[in-house]
């Protein structure tokens, strides 16, 4: 399966780890790197000084290459950039914004630029930009979504077919079968995110990691679909929230209750009455928690014992 992305960032395999918000830490993401992977760190609730101990971490442990993913959201990612700059960080994954906010700046700092996109448009917006790799994340992924709904399966060819770059498929993928199927679609990496909260290295409470590992094929809902899709695992304030959607209580009161520090209590302190779960649907796949080694590992040699079916 050729790709062009080991070159590009200076790693193995062409499999990137999710920057996911208070799971991907320094640790982590050293973790992936060392496998040969890319490992991610997900800046998106840190401090400049928070995320600049979080590379110190991650340089401590590993000498191979490793990123930061900043959502554009963020008022401050100029300044989340800058430390990246002064931390020698080569690797920037933005989302969550316009790729043309710090792109050409990342570049001027000798950084390749990594887009997640979940729309054609979106993609064709981040190629016109200069990105160097697209992420397709199809509405399996975990988090927060797009608004179209639309599907791994459909979204990669059609994000493949319209630009030139190379193109990463997420969401639903957890395995070897899913990374000969993205190749098939047109990627030419992968990314996974649910994957790697179920690791050894993650920092995720062991709540958080057992409500994946137990997770049925249904395991997952989205909240929050009419004005910011994201897919978390089945609790009790996941229903408390899906009931206030279907009795037309209004926007304020809902993202009162979803709430960005309810994520953190799910996912550092393991709440499982007020804490909301971020989770793919890739759940329902999870039997064991694995070193992130082992989850490359198999990731990699399961390519060929996939392929090698296919040909007989």
């Amino acid at each position: 399966m050729k790709s062009a992305i080991p070159d590009l960032l200076g790693i193995e395999y062409p499999i990137l780890q999710g920057g996911m918000v208070w799971v991907s830490d320094g640790n982590l993401a050293a973790a992936v790197s060392e496998a040969g992977a890319l490992g991610m760190i997900g800046a998106g609730g840190m401090t400049p000084e928070v995320l600049a101990a979080e590379i110190d971490i991650a340089k401590s442990l590993t000498d191979k290459p490793f990123g930061v993913n900043i959502p554009l959201v963020r008022t401050d990612s100029g300044d989340l950039l800058r430390v990246m700059g002064e931390k020698g960080v080569k690797v920037l994954s933005t989302s969550a914004g316009s790729p043309k906010k710090h792109t050409s700046e990342a570049h001027a700092l000798g950084m390749k630029v990594v887009h997640v996109v979940s729309n054609v448009r979106m993609a064709l917006k981040a190629q016109e930009a200069g990105v160097d790799i697209i992420v397709a994340e199809g509405f399996e992924a975990g988090g927060h979504n797009g608004f179209d709904e639309l599907s791994t399966l459909v979204l990669v060819p059609q994000v493949a077919d319209a630009v030139e770059v190379p193109v990463v498929a997420a969401g639903g993928i957890a395995d070897a079968r899913g990374m000969v199927a993205a190749f098939a679609l047109g990627a030419e990496g992968v990314q996974l995110g649910t994957r790697f909260v179920a690791s050894v290295e993650s920092p995720a409470h062991p709540n958080y990691k057992e409500l994946i590992i137990s997770a049925p094929d249904t395991g997952t809902v989205i909240t929050g679909r009419a004005f910011g899709p994201t897919r978390v695992l089945k609790t009790a304030l996941a229903e408390k929230i899906l009931q206030a959607e279907r009795e037309g209580w209004s926007s304020d009161e809902i993202l009162e209750m979803i709430g960005f520090g309810r994520n953190m209590r799910a996912s550092m302190e393991g709440d499982l009455e007020e804490g909301s779960f971020m989770c793919g649907q890739v759940a329902g796949m999870i039997r064991e928690i694995k070193p992130a080694v082992e989850i490359v590992r198999d990731m990699v040699e399961g390519c060929a014992v996939v392929l090698a079916r296919l040909q007989e």
